[in-house]
C-alpha cells in the first residue's frame, strides 16, 4: 500500500512540474527574454551563391541570372502572443541590416516578454520618424556615411535617404546600350528606397510585413532556452511575386515610380519554414 501511494505522490510531483513547465507565463513587459528571426536567403530553392561562374538562375520570363549583391534593412520588430497580446520592440534595439554576403547578420536579435509567439511583424526599410532624425540618432547600421554608396552603403547621400532593398547581378540579357547598361558588363541594380517624403510627398516604399507562425511552429521564448524564428528569403520573388518583370526590359530601377511595383514583392518573399525552441 505504502509502495502504491509513494508512486502516486512522485507522479503526481512529475505531471505537476510537467504542467508548470508547459505552462504559458504571464505577459510582463518587464520580463523579458531572447528572440532571433533568422533571414535565410535562398533563390527559387536554391542556395544563394555569388559566384559568377555557377549555374545561373532563371526567372519566370525565362531569363537567366547570376547575383552579385543583396542587402536590406529588417527594423520595428514586433510580436504577437497566441492570445492576441503584442509587443513592440523598442526602436533602438530594432534595426538590422542584413548582408547576404555576411551570414551572422542574417540573425535578428531582439528581447520580448515571455511568451507564446504565433505572429510576427517587421518593417522592410526604414520608417520615416528615424529617416528624418537628426543624424547623431542614425548609428550602427544607420549610419549614413557607413560603406559610403559605391562600397555597398545604403544611403543615398543625393537623395538625403535610406536604399531599404539593394538587389544587383548580372544577366546577359541586358543590352549594352541606354536602355540597359553601357558599361558592357550587363549588370542590373534595384536600389529601393523612398520614405514617402518630409516636406513634399514622395515614393513610399516602406513594406509591413506579418508572418503567421502557427503552422511552422509558434515561438514559446523563455528565459531558460532560445528561440529562433527560421524564414526563408526567396529572392527570386524578387521578379516573381505579385508582379512580375522583365530584367531586359527593366535593367536597373532607383527611385522611380515602378520602384513600387517591386516594392509591393517585398511581402511575397518571406515564408516561415521553421521555429527552433
Amino acid at each position: 500500500m505504502k509502495k502504491i501511494l509513494s508512486t502516486i505522490i512522485i507522479t503526481s510531483i512529475l505531471f505537476t512540474a510537467c504542467k508548470k513547465d508547459n505552462a504559458t507565463p504571464d505577459f510582463d513587459e518587464q520580463n523579458l527574454a531572447s528572440l532571433s528571426v533568422e533571414f535565410d536567403n535562398i533563390v527559387g530553392g536554391r542556395t544563394l551563391t555569388f559566384d559568377n561562374t555557377a549555374v545561373p538562375y532563371t526567372n519566370a520570363t525565362g531569363e537567366k541570372f547570376t547575383i552579385s549583391a543583396i542587402q536590406y534593412f529588417i527594423s520595428n520588430i514586433q510580436v504577437t502572443t497566441t492570445a492576441g497580446k503584442q509587443f513592440t520592440v523598442p526602436q533602438d534595439s530594432s534595426y538590422f541590416l542584413i548582408k547576404g554576403a555576411d551570414r551572422a547578420t542574417r540573425f535578428a536579435k531582439v528581447k520580448v516578454p515571455e511568451g507564446d509567439y504565433s505572429k510576427l511583424t517587421f518593417v522592410l526599410g526604414v520608417d520615416s520618424l528615424r529617416s528624418t532624425m537628426s543624424v547623431d540618432k542614425r548609428t550602427g547600421v544607420l549610419d549614413p556615411a557607413a560603406g559610403g554608396h559605391d562600397g555597398g552603403g545604403m544611403y543615398w547621400g543625393w537623395n538625403s535617404g535610406y536604399i531599404f532593398f539593394k538587389f544587383e547581378g548580372n544577366s546577359e540579357v541586358i543590352t549594352n546600350d541606354q536602355l540597359g547598361d553601357p558599361t558592357g558588363k550587363k549588370q542590373f541594380k534595384y536600389h529601393i528606397g523612398g520614405f514617402g517624403g518630409y516636406s513634399a510627398p514622395t515614393i513610399n516604399n516602406i513594406r509591413t510585413i506579418t508572418v503567421d507562425l502557427t503552422n511552422a511552429g509558434i515561438a514559446k521564448v523563455r528565459k531558460d532556452r532560445q528561440s529562433n524564428i527560421h524564414l526563408f528569403v526567396d529572392l527570386m520573388k524578387v521578379f516573381n511575386g505579385t508582379n512580375t518583370f522583365s530584367i531586359k526590359t527593366h535593367p536597373t530601377v532607383m527611385f522611380s515610380e515602378y520602384s513600387t511595383s517591386i516594392a509591393n514583392n517585398f511581402k511575397d518573399l518571406f515564408t516561415h519554414d521553421h521555429t527552433e525552441n
